[in-house]
């Protein structure tokens, strides 16, 4: 079995509560941007901003892997940046785990109004690589990339 742990340590535990998504069927940059979207938000507040991105009524703004992406009403106003995409399949997984780390945060008795996203952490999971043959022997790669991704809350 491999061993895994958390990028990061905490010296007093009894007030925070941790999850974690393994294999996400989604590019690490893109879980990246999101992820770097909820840092330092409420829980209630990132759960509302997730469930806009999915319904494609706010943009996450996309600051590192922004290669001609198109830019979007709103975005410089609210996050100084014009540039971003709804990335919907990685906000629902994102908001699948932030209700995981708030229900760990219930069952540790952490009051869920309270909870703020100190931690958000994107790794590269596996690469599924797979060839489509072409003509006159040639083939094309159709990579499949996963993530990663870890989050850590506290009450505050």
């Amino acid at each position: 079995m491999p061993k895994w742990s958390y990028s990061v340590k905490f010296r007093d535990e009894s007030r925070i509560a941790k999850g974690m998504l393994w294999d996400v069927p989604v590019h690490p940059k893109i879980m990246a941007e999101v992820a770097r979207a909820i840092r330092g938000m409420k829980v209630s507040e990132a759960k509302k901003f997730l469930q806009a991105v999915i319904e494609k009524k706010e943009a996450v703004p996309f600051r590192r892997a922004h290669g001609k992406q198109a830019h979007r009403r709103g975005l410089a106003d609210k996050w100084g940046w014009p540039v971003g995409r709804y990335p919907v399949k990685a906000a629902k997984y994102m908001l699948k785990l932030l209700n995981n780390v708030e229900n760990n945060a219930e069952n540790k008795g952490l009051d869920p109004d309270r909870l703020r996203i100190i931690h958000v952490a994107t790794h590269k999971g596996i690469v599924l690589k797979r060839w489509m043959p072409r003509a006159f022997g040639r083939a094309t790669p159709k990579f499949k990339v996963h993530s990663h991704v870890e989050m850590v809350v506290r009450q505050e």
